[in-house]
């Protein structure tokens, strides 16, 4: 019997030795957060394991966190998958179509969300100030340049081969004129009126040459001769020449005089504003200007815009995480983790762990203290 209660005995101490050495072991972990003096005297092993270490830990934490859990290769895996590109195209095909090309907002709506006022005014503007600075450069071109230099070469090579058919486009149309009862009748009253002129000298005319109709028949032979001689068609090309020559010597004002180009400019602005009438088109949604446009975009813009987005992303993946420096992120966050926090977190992730440890503590020290009974036992 006091073999056994000696077995026990030693059995129980060496249990409650061994727990409660796990158990110590495990809070000196985390306590005492701070050292411990007695006068200028630290206490040993305060203070506690983490709390001491913290720093390193807080290191490691960061080296562990960017070599092995947030690679440049986890982010391709978990953002650049297939899945992650095609819910990403879903969303912007759904927000172009529920968003962008619909009735609700006008360009004009979409124009004040971005901050943008009164646009009509300043496009009205602008159409104004384009229209006077093209004016002004027609008004420069018309006066100092000649007709020569704004005439293409090929459209005067083509007037130049005309002039021939306008001569005698003139000198048909003379002969035929003149051939006519009205030709006939407009010789006649020159003829007339000459002759009333001339007074007595007219009067003596008309009496050696006969009455006017006699002169207008005379006169209507000569001039269909005249107008049909080779001779007036080389004069009346030769005259078209000349004219052609020094018309295109002058400029556009020196021909016509000069023009009202202030008057022109504001008809030109009103036409225009009129026309186009910018504040009322404004007032319309984009689909009233792009019924297929969501459809457009979805096909050719959304798949090209993504996997640009994502071919960027890839490449600057590596230098934007090593510019995130997540490793001194890590580091700095866990550095001013309160030691509580850090206990909690452990203890909250191996509480039963160390819960098994303590166990085992007790445990191996009942059996450790079974042994020292034996052993006492038979050396007594």
């Amino acid at each position: 019997m006091g073999v056994f209660v000696t077995i026990l005995f030693m059995a129980v101490i060496g249990a409650v030795i061994g727990g409660f050495t796990n158990h110590l072991a495990i809070k000196m972990l985390f306590r005492p957060y701070k050292a411990v003096y007695i006068g200028s005297w630290r206490v040993p092993f305060t203070p506690g394991l983490i709390p001491k270490r913290r720093d390193d830990l807080a290191k490691q934490l960061g080296k562990t966190v960017v070599n092995y859990l947030l690679t440049p290769e986890t982010f391709r895996k978990k953002f650049f998958s297939n899945d992650i590109r095609l819910k990403i195209e879903q969303w912007l095909n759904e927000k172009i179509e529920t968003t962008l090309f619909t009735d609700d907002k006008t360009i004009n709506d979409w124009l004040k969300q971005a901050g943008v006022e009164n646009i009509h005014l300043a496009i009205e503007e602008k159409v104004d100030a384009l229209i006077i600075d093209q004016v002004d450069k027609v008004q420069n071109v018309l006066s100092t340049k000649t007709v020569r230099e704004l005439l293409p070469e090929r459209w005067q090579e083509k007037a130049n081969t005309k002039i021939p058919d306008i001569a005698r486009y003139i000198l048909n149309k003379g002969d035929v004129y003149f051939e006519s009862e009205e030709g006939y009748q407009t010789i006649k009253r020159l003829i007339d009126d000459f002759l009333d002129t001339k007074g007595t000298l007219g009067g003596m005319i008309q009496m050696f040459l006969g009455d006017s109709s006699s002169i207008v028949n005379k006169a209507q032979k000569e001039i269909k001769k005249f107008l049909n001689a080779d001779g007036t068609f080389v004069l009346v090309s030769n005259m078209l020449t000349n004219e052609w020559v020094k018309l295109q010597d002058q400029t556009v004002t020196q021909l016509v005089g000069d023009l009202d180009f202030n008057s022109t400019t504001k008809a030109v602005q009103s036409y225009v504003k009129n026309e186009l009438k910018i504040e009322n088109r404004l007032d319309q949604p984009i689909v009233h200007y792009w019924t297929n446009g969501a459809h457009w975009m979805q096909q050719n813009v959304v798949p090209q815009v993504v996997d640009n987005a994502f071919v960027q992303a890839e490449v600057k993946l590596e230098d934007v995480l090593k510019r995130l420096n997540l490793e001194e992120v890590v580091r700095e966050q866990v550095d001013t983790f309160p030691v509580e926090v850090l206990e909690d977190l452990v203890l909250g992730i191996s509480k039963r762990e160390f819960k098994m440890i303590t166990v085992l503590g007790f445990v191996l020290g009942g059996i450790i203290g079974v042994v020292q009974g034996i052993i006492v036992t038979l050396i007594n």
